[in-house]
């Protein structure tokens, strides 16, 4: 039962709370809290601990799995320049999948108890606290769960030798997402492509947050007629 003009309390732990926004919960998650200091989200120091990582870890974890992945299909006989196309069409792949998930599942309509409290812990709390600097980057430990399926199914739309190149190039086009997306919020980019990214990624979180979903490009949000309104996008300069 949602409790009628339910309040969520910010000095205590968030996750729990906010299923009882209910309906509410939509216009609640989407009014920013410009704060570098990130909530709490559990009374457990263990399950907060969990929550939280520096950016640098995902490189420093992943791309030593993505080398691995890439030599494995030189071992297994494919040529550098091969492997090269293979790992690029990997990065490609990911900047669709990036794409899908944002959209379709990171900005799901949810009203229901657990609805909210799993979106909040996806992506909600992105949008709430978008500058909070240590949940920025996707935690390792879910990471290597969803890299089972991930594996899985590029075994079974490809080669067992172009498979670990694919995999790699998948994972590298990860890596650089969440990097990427550190950055457009936290550096301080003068110009070029890191300045336009920054302003076309604040421009999702603070002006039209139903349109502009890519992160490292505005490529499928330019194919599936996302991209936000060209007026928008000039205001966030």
């Amino acid at each position: 039962m949602v409790a009628q003009g339910f309040t969520v309390d910010l000095n205590k732990p968030l996750v729990f709370q906010v299923g009882h926004l209910g309906e509410d919960y939509q216009e609640w998650v989407h009014q920013p809290i410009v704060s570098k200091e990130g909530p709490r989200f559990f009374e457990s120091d263990f399950w907060e601990f969990l929550t939280r990582n520096q950016w640098w870890v995902i490189p420093l974890i992943w791309l030593p799995v993505v080398g691995c992945s890439l030599s494995r299909s030189i071992y297994l006989g494919h040529t550098i320049p091969q492997v090269a196309m293979m790992t690029a069409f990997g990065v490609f792949a990911w900047t669709l999948i990036e794409y899908t998930l944002h959209r379709f599942l990171f900005h799901i309509k949810t009203k229901s108890y657990w609805g909210n409290t799993i979106h909040y812990l996806l992506h909600g709390c992105h949008h709430k606290h978008p500058m909070d600097g240590l949940r920025l980057v996707f935690p390792p430990a879910a990471t290597a769960v969803l890299l089972f399926p991930f594996w899985n199914l590029i075994k079974l739309i490809s080669t067992p030798t172009t498979a670990p190149a694919i995999f790699g190039g998948g994972l590298l086009g990860y890596v650089m997402y969440d990097v990427t997306h550190y950055y457009v919020h936290h550096g301080q980019p003068t110009s070029g492509i890191p300045k336009s990214l920054k302003k076309y990624h604040l421009n999702h979180h603070f002006r039209v947050q139903n349109k502009g979903f890519g992160i490292t490009s505005s490529l499928w949000d330019r194919v599936f007629g996302t991209l936000p309104p060209s007026k928008l996008t000039e205001k966030s300069r």
